[in-house]
């Protein structure tokens, strides 16, 4: 997968991060740069976030994109968003507050896989816009490669996998998003993906895209 090397250059910080609460911090540099990473592995490490309402299809994605990237022995791993809150977000619920705070964590961890030489591929509802360019904003031009999952909400709610959207409806799950919360689509996502497509041409459709890029 040599094709991905160029993006072998430290991550950008956003002029708008905030500083640590504490002034007795200094940061840790370390001996191998992410150049020597990235000739190591053969490729950078890159940021594909999913984006889409629950049961769009993200982490069926995701995984699916991990395994083709495996078999290029491209070195990757999904970020999933139910998983994610079972330890690092436990503490998190799905207010406004606590849906940036979850992203907010998440765009850091893609900062480390990135620094690390990995491929993040991350599936998360991520409703809100302005999150999600918080973390483009974290990364590189060309480093973050956002993925609009469009599948219409009456096929989410068809597929309900989960039982989440009947529960919604009934009112037994607040700011659910799609039902009671908003979802704010990306205006020019690097690539909008229609999962009515068979799943093997929607993963070959972003392999592709990621490679051109």
């Amino acid at each position: 997968m040599s094709n991905v090397q160029d993006s072998a250059e430290p991550l950008s910080v956003s002029p708008g991060s905030e500083s640590p609460a504490s002034d007795n911090i200094v940061r840790a540099e370390g001996h191998i740069s992410v150049a020597d990473r990235a000739e190591r592995f053969g490729h950078g490490g890159r940021t594909v976030w999913f984006t889409g309402l629950s049961g769009s299809g993200k982490s069926t994605l995701a995984f699916a994109v991990e395994q083709e990237l495996h078999r290029r022995r491209a070195a990757s791993y999904v970020l999933d968003g139910d998983n994610i809150r079972f330890g690092l977000n436990r503490d998190l619920g799905f207010s406004p507050e606590d849906r940036t705070e979850n992203i907010r964590r998440i765009g850091e961890v893609c900062r480390l896989f990135h620094d690390a030489g990995l491929i993040a591929l991350t599936a998360f509802v991520s409703p809100y816009r302005a999150d999600r360019d918080a973390v483009r904003a974290l990364h590189s031009p060309g480093q973050f490669f956002e993925v609009f999952v469009d599948t219409p909400l009456e096929v989410c709610e068809q597929r309900d996998v989960k039982g989440l959207y009947a529960k919604a409806r009934a009112g037994e799950i607040p700011d659910f998003t799609g039902i009671s919360a908003p979802y704010e689509p990306p205006l020019e996502p690097e690539l909008q993906i229609d999962t009515s497509r068979p799943l093997a041409e929607c993963v070959e459709l972003i392999v592709a895209t990621l490679l051109q890029n």
